[in-house]
């Protein structure tokens, strides 16, 4: 038994070193797809981790070669997709045929029908609420097949073989599943903290400054109104309401600073999320209308939470306004608005999609941060105040988008029951 259970645990160790290994390199996470280049670098990594297991199999068992380089092809399959996996799986079939032997071609055929299982899964595994249950789903199909194979062709194994290999083959892919699950939920929550780190260096310099220049700002106003009213130069009547309406704007500008700087008080309500919605829609309708922008808003179920109502309207607003703004005005388009029970329970998602000129992946990894915008006349202060409320609310906002194609805004909030 132990000349079974030697090698396993080498072929364990190389797979879930290199897999550690590969998140410090390339951070696993669900919001940042992968980039031609990324996932080449990932299937040869696989590639990588399943040659060392094939220099590690069992070898007491004549001319066969029995090891985990399937796992490393599965899970950059479902994981990766087609193009990785089959880089990785490539290379395995390239390998076990130099190293020949007797069941050379029932070797290959078990690599390349990981691969197969892999894209035949890929689609409900990444939609799976469950990727473990589904993983196991998905392993449980490819032994019927594999089993089927070595009954055909090996005849010499016994039982103790088929009961220690596929037990432990079985419990390193479900564990590897499980630990990749997991990284990409630290690697979220280390990015959400590095996030609200920036935010704090911003509320430290807004506050320090934003009081102190609107209060002469405040002056100047006041004395260009009171100048204005009793005054024949023509050229200060013309110029006045300009120098006011750009000391307003300069005004608002700061009042986001202090937005942003100053801890919210929220006045905590039972808010229907139906009724918010409902009237951020209608409030920026007429904005809308005159873009040249529908705004369609559909409501499934009823949802309560408790929060502070007009920070929860602002942050609503602010989404469906930069969705609006997206849009190139000539052409026209939409933006809209599904509210429905999220798939985790006890919590409401809210989705926006516009079809605007969308982000490249930079500008998506930029957004929210002190002052980055893609408009000119930004201040790269909205999505931030944006992103700052929904984290105060306990929510989770989170955006994908595509150049030309359009943007969708995901918003998760914890739910709560009326009383």
């Amino acid at each position: 038994m132990i000349y079974l259970i030697k090698p396993l645990i080498v072929n364990i160790t190389i797979i879930f070193s290199l897999m550690f290994n590969a998140n410090l390199f390339f951070p696993f996470s669900k919001r940042k797809p992968l980039n031609f280049n990324k996932k080449t670098i990932l299937g040869l990594f696989s590639a990588f981790s399943a040659t060392l297991c094939m220099l590690y199999p069992i070898e007491t068992l004549e001319d066969t070669n029995f090891d985990f380089r399937m796992i490393p092809i599965l899970i950059v399959t479902l994981y990766g997709g087609w193009y990785p996996g089959l880089i990785c799986t490539a290379i395995v079939v390239m390998l076990r045929y130099l190293i020949g032997g007797e069941y050379v071609y029932i070797g290959i055929a078990v690599s390349i029908l990981a691969f197969g299982v892999g894209i035949m899964f890929r689609s409900g595994f990444l939609g799976s609420k469950n990727k473990v249950l589904y993983g196991v789903f998905a392993i449980s199909f490819y032994y019927l097949v594999y089993i089927f194979i070595l009954f055909s062709t090996v005849s010499f194994l016994d039982i103790s073989f088929y009961f220690v290999y596929f037990l432990a083959f079985g419990l390193s892919f479900t564990a590897l599943i499980y630990t990749i699950e997991k990284l990409i939920i630290a690697n979220q929550q280390f990015d959400e903290t590095l996030y609200l780190d920036k935010l704090s260096t911003v509320s430290q310099m807004a506050a320090a400054f934003a009081h102190e220049i609107r209060n002469p700002i405040t002056t100047v106003r006041g004395f260009i109104q009171f100048i204005n009213s009793d005054t024949k130069d023509e050229n200060l009547k013309q110029f006045a309401p300009l120098i006011l309406d750009e000391l307003d704007r300069t005004n608002k500008i700061i009042t986001n600073y202090l937005t942003v700087a100053r801890p919210t008080n929220f006045t905590l309500t039972y808010i229907d999320v139906n009724k918010a919605l409902q009237d951020s829609v209608e409030l920026l309708r007429p904005f809308g209308s005159y873009r040249n922008v529908s705004i369609d808003l559909k409501l499934e179920g009823e949802h309560y939470i408790y929060s502070d109502e007009q920070h929860l309207k602002q942050a609503l607003m602010n989404i469906i306004k930069n969705g609006i703004e997206a849009v190139e005005e000539e052409q026209g388009g939409y933006v809209r608005i599904l509210k429905k029970p999220a798939d985790e329970k006890g919590q409401v998602e809210i989705t926006f999609i516009d079809n605007g000129i969308g982000m490249n992946e930079e500008q998506l990894g930029k957004l929210g941060l002190p002052y980055y915008t893609t408009k000119t006349k930004g201040t790269g202060l909205g999505s931030m105040i944006t992103n700052r409320l929904i984290h105060e609310m306990k929510g989770k906002i989170h955006y994908e988008s595509k150049v030309h194609s359009g943007t969708t805004v995901t918003v998760l909030l914890p739910t709560v029951r009326k009383k």
